[in-house]
């Protein structure tokens, strides 16, 4: 009877001889074929470059988000991963591959042995530039010609590259399981360090992965990947590597037990701007198959302009704010809207808008476009989604109005008539004939200057101002400051009946601040290759905007709103800040923006469908409720530790004089189908000034003198005093203070 060793070796050598005749054979037309592959173009051994993650990086160097396709890989060079490493995936893929050629026949004929020992495939017989030229070149089909090939290809690459460019080709190609492809990726996975700090279990851990990540994965099979991270202690213990008291005392650390996210999501509003427009850019391919390839494979390094750190006091103040106004439930970044007489279905949210623009160079400095990006893709703020493009400006666009004035030579003192409901007939093309008009609450109003009607944000005084500088001007000031969406020259585009949007309303902000100089707003600072160099860097688009004396005059003005007027919750201690509040038409937009010397910034609430009116605790939003305490507590935390500044001061202006509405406009005093309204308080004008028709004084009212137009405090370190505040104005939040606002 034959001993069944020997019974078993004989068959093993049977094997084996069939096999290698077998193997012998293809190789002969293989290697005609690829010898003569070696002078075509068809590029066998071309193995090209590795797909690799890009990085989003913000202006402070730390990453916004990875993008990458399906394989998220970051290749690292061999010489900064630990000899450890190394050591521990040698030791169970392949411990001769120092010696061999790129075919290690005896490893082949071992494997062969181990396997029909155990009656199962056990150890593979494939060396480490085999496995390479199988994942990149040849597939892994069970055929013989495969294999053939196979061994071919992996004797040329040896002869093309070096051992240490195919080790560093394999340990950043190689998949690990659970989507990580490559040690940097599987470090990250699955300990949440980079592959440069693994230590020799982790190492051993990792290394045991290769043969099958199905199999020894530790969240789903641990026993199996204890085992295997074992054996691999234990190779490396007989490869010279690792003493095995060692190796005994490692095989006591805990396996993973959970798969790490160490790199920030890309789906963030900021974010996805950013990939929308370079998706765009043919300075990253002439088509877009070529961008996508540069974006999701190319390994870039994006850097933006964006600030985490005001990014993050944005977030805190828009929270906190509607937080403070939501019931337990409501999620993040919203607010419910309330059920009243004007708006029906209590389940509808509110939610808020910001966008911060550095003055001087344009850079987004902080974006919310919505609630979450997760829950809401469209982006209000660049208006980049399927909602709708803009939103109605309300009351910022009397900033326009001023800016247009003060360029075509008013001064602020000069006066108008604010007194309303008012009346416009004579306009060519107006729609309705006449068109009325009402103050904020309908209030009554008077005749004041420019700055007073500013401060109390008055409808007819501003529409009086838009036909008497021109709907044109004011349309040609608006997009000379950044205005992007479509404005039609209708009468009522000094109350924000047209589009706008708040990325555009911050740079707008911030062309004031910067003297008039208007810098277009931008997201990318400059994109690297993966190799380093620069790709393309960002070039400021800059152009004049405004005079700087116009610019100077408006800054006093707005800054006047903040200190006593409409914008009061926007105060910053120790800072000159400035703004404008707006509201849409019942509440359906709410507006703050401003600016102080260093920063720019625009916030906008309401509700993300078009056209729905938005009452919190029943009453309707307005600008310098919520927007304004979201603008004030984002700008004060921003400003904390910095100097003040002060903006350049604007020269002498003439004295202000009482404004006439062109001759062929006729507002028709009050309408007598529009019942009686409560009036503001007596009209008072400059002495010898006319009354505008339809206007008459009290008995005994007094003229004062014209106010002169507001002077700057001095530039001191030290925070100013605040105005007297206005009723229930001391300090805090209180929700549904009726804030004046046209």
């Amino acid at each position: 009877m034959v001993p069944p060793l020997l019974l078993r070796l004989s068959v093993i050598v049977l094997i084996a001889g069939l096999g290698l005749a077998a193997l012998g054979v293809a190789l002969v037309p293989a290697a005609v074929g690829f010898s003569r592959a070696g002078t075509s173009t068809e590029g066998y051994l071309d193995l090209g470059p590795l797909d690799q993650r890009s990085y989003v990086l913000a202006s402070d160097g730390s990453v916004l988000a990875a993008l990458h396709v399906e394989i998220d890989r970051q290749p690292v060079p061999i010489t900064a991963l630990p000899a450890h490493l190394v050591d521990a995936i040698l030791a169970v893929e392949d411990a001769e591959f120092f010696i061999h050629d790129g075919v290690n026949l005896r490893a082949t004929l071992r494997a062969l042995v181990r396997n029909v020992d155990e009656g199962e495939t056990v150890q593979g017989g494939s060396t480490i530039t085999q496995q390479i030229v199988k994942a990149e070149l040849v597939g892994d089909a069970r055929t013989i010609d495969r294999k053939a090939r196979e061994a071919v290809l992996a004797q040329r690459l040896e002869e093309t590259m070096t051992k240490a460019e195919i080790l560093e080709r394999y340990v950043n190609t190689i998949y690990f399981g659970n989507g990580a492809y490559g040690v940097q990726a599987a470090a990250e996975t699955y300990f949440g360090t980079d592959a440069a700090k693994l230590d020799v279990p982790q190492s051993a851990f990792l290394a045991g992965m290769i043969g099958s990540p199905s199999t020894f994965d530790p969240i789903r099979q641990p026993e199996a990947s204890k085992a295997r991270r074992d054996l691999a202690l234990g190779r490396m213990v007989e490869m010279g590597r690792l003493a095995q008291a060692d190796a005994t005392a490692l095989a006591a650390t805990p396996l993973p037990s959970e798969i790490r996210e160490v790199l920030p999501s890309p789906d963030t509003y900021f974010v996805e701007e950013v990939k929308q427009q370079l998706l765009d850019d043919p300075r990253l391919g002439a088509t877009r198959d070529e961008r996508e390839q540069a974006i999701f494979r190319g390994g870039l390094r994006i850097h933006t302009t964006l600030d985490p750190r005001a990014q993050a006091m944005a977030e805190s103040s828009r929270d906190g704010v509607l937080a403070e106004l939501s019931p337990d439930g409501t999620p993040a970044g919203t607010i419910p809207i309330t059920p009243n007489d004007k708006v029906t279905g209590a389940q509808r949210k509110a939610t808020a808008a910001v966008v911060s623009v550095e003055p001087g160079t344009g850079a987004i400095r902080a974006m919310i476009g919505g609630p979450r990006f997760a829950d809401d893709k469209f982006n209000i703020a660049t208006g980049r989604g399927t909602n709708g493009v803009g939103r109605s400006g309300g009351s910022t666009f009397k900033v326009f109005v001023l800016l247009a004035l003060l360029e075509n030579g008013y001064v602020p003192t000069d006066q108008v008539n604010g007194a309303g409901p008012c009346q416009f007939t004579g306009i060519p093309g107006l729609r309705p004939d006449p068109y009325q008009v009402d103050n904020f609450d309908n209030g009554g109003g008077s005749v004041g200057t420019i700055l007073e009607q500013t401060l109390r944000s008055s409808n007819c005084a501003f529409v009086r101002l838009g036909q008497i500088v021109g709907i044109d001007e004011v349309t040609e000031q608006a997009q000379s400051m950044g205005i992007s969406t479509l404005l039609e020259n209708v009468v009522s585009m000094p109350l924000g009946t047209e589009e706008v949007l708040p990325v555009d309303m911050a740079g707008a902000m911030a062309a004031i601040a910067n003297d008039g100089t208007h810098a277009e707003p931008y997201y990318v600072e400059r994109v690297e290759a993966a190799d380093g160099k620069t790709i393309f860097a960002h070039r400021a688009e800059v152009r004049r905007a405004a005079s700087a004396q116009s610019a100077r005059l408006a800054a006093d003005v707005l800054e006047a709103n903040v200190l006593s007027g409409t914008g009061t919750r926007a105060r910053i201690p120790g800072q000159h800040a400035a703004g404008k509040t707006g509201t849409g038409m019942q509440s359906s937009d709410a507006w703050f923006v401003g600016f102080t010397p260093y920063l720019a910034t625009a916030v906008w609430l309401g509700s993300p469908d078009d056209n729905q009116s938005v009452y919190i605790r029943g009453r309707g939003i307005t600008g310098g409720s919520y927007p304004a305490e979201i603008w004030g507590r984002y700008m004060r935390a921003w400003h904390e530790g910095l100097a003040e500044r002060d903006y350049p001061a604007a020269a002498e202006t003439r004295p202000g004089r009482y404004l006439e509405l062109p001759p062929n406009i006729d507002t028709g005093g009050r309408s007598t189908n529009v019942p009686p309204r409560r009036r503001g308080p007596a009209v008072t004008v400059a002495p010898g000034v006319t009354l505008p028709p339809g206007v008459t004084l009290p008995p005994g009212v007094a003229f004062p003198p014209t106010p002169p137009s507001p002077q700057r405090p001095p530039a001191t370190t030290a925070p100013r005093s605040a105005p007297p505040t206005a009723p229930g104005d001391d300090g805090r939040f209180t929700p549904g203070f009726p804030f004046e606002d046209g």
